[in-house]
């Protein structure tokens, strides 16, 4: 009677764990199911181009992109010895250098200013974020105007303080600063409606209790508003890091990379060196630098800055 007990409860435990194992694998089809259509996008748009390009990159190619000879390293090899593509290194980090922190800074002023209860305050919050809702190509041509070296603005106003006026976008020593200026004042309405939701979300009783406590406007800025925004800093510093590696439209349509390649950033070389020289390998090699600069910029954003973000 015993022994019968015993296999009813090994063929129960049996019969149990089946069950289980059934349910966990309905559960696993129906996650795959609902996660197919992201699967199918991303192995469309994002997998299946990075493998390519990969591929790509140690071959020569023809001028419709068809793989010819397959060269290792080489075109690797090429582009860290070419002294363009290194001028687009140089390039690309000084103009990181010259918006990525401008942006925060400004954006981050105009949202503490949107921020305060004043009457009208709402007409420059939407001032303030206008810039989000011009496209490249547009806001590009409204640049390229005021840096036009005759009728431009921005050397009317030179001409009239008695200034020489200055080739902007043709002088090689102005050409990636107005490039820098220009991009600057395209990514602020995005910087600036971040940060303005990251100001709106800190909860208003920590300005109170530091009210009563007698607490100033800088030492509210410096102990509250900063140390609490940090988790929104943090997002936008790395979303425009990472668009500063990625700028294109306003180069293409300001300089086309000129002048003397001063102003050829990365995705501006690889653009050029795919569909203007067909050298596919070459670009596809570029390109794979450019990510893992990315990738890199990106791990250390996360291991450096990431400590200072406080989460409550």
């Amino acid at each position: 009677m015993n022994h019968t007990a015993v296999q009813t409860n090994e063929l129960s435990s049996i019969d149990f764990q089946q069950v289980k194992k059934i349910q966990r694998m309905k559960s696993f089809i129906k996650g795959v199911l609902f996660l197919l259509p992201s699967i199918v996008l991303f192995s469309v748009f994002l997998f299946y181009p990075m493998i390519r390009t990969i591929y790509l990159s140690f071959f020569l190619t023809k001028a419709n992109g068809e793989t010819t000879v397959f060269v290792g390293l080489d075109n690797y090899i090429n582009i860290f010895t070419s002294p363009i593509f290194l001028q687009s290194i140089k390039s690309t980090f000084l103009f990181v250098l010259y918006t990525v922190p401008l942006t925060i800074i400004i954006g981050l002023f105009l949202a503490i200013i949107a921020n305060e209860k004043v009457r009208g305050i709402g007409f420059f919050r939407t001032i303030y974020a206008s810039t989000m809702g011009i496209s490249v190509a547009a806001a590009s041509v409204f640049w390229l105007y005021l840096f036009h070296p005759t009728i431009g603005f921005l050397n009317q106003i030179r001409k009239a303080f008695g200034l020489e006026t200055i080739g902007w976008l043709t002088d090689p020593k102005w050409a990636l600063i107005a490039i820098a200026v220009t991009t600057i004042w395209m990514n602020l309405g995005f910087t600036f409606l971040i940060l303005l939701g990251g100001l709106q979300s800190i909860d208003s009783y920590l300005y109170e209790s530091a009210n009563i406590d007698g607490a100033g406007y800088f030492y509210k800025l410096r102990r509250i508003t900063i140390p609490m925004l940090s988790p929104t800093l943090f997002f936008v510093i790395t979303v425009t890091i990472i668009n500063a590696f990625q700028t294109f439209g306003q180069i293409d349509i300001l300089t086309q990379g000129g002048p003397q390649n001063t102003s050829n950033l990365l995705v501006y070389s690889i653009y050029r060196e795919a569909f203007t020289n067909y050298k596919f390998g070459s670009a596809s090699a570029q390109a794979i630098v450019l990510f893992i600069i990315i990738l890199v910029m990106t791990i250390l954003q996360f291991k450096l800055g990431e400590r200072k973000v406080h989460y409550q």
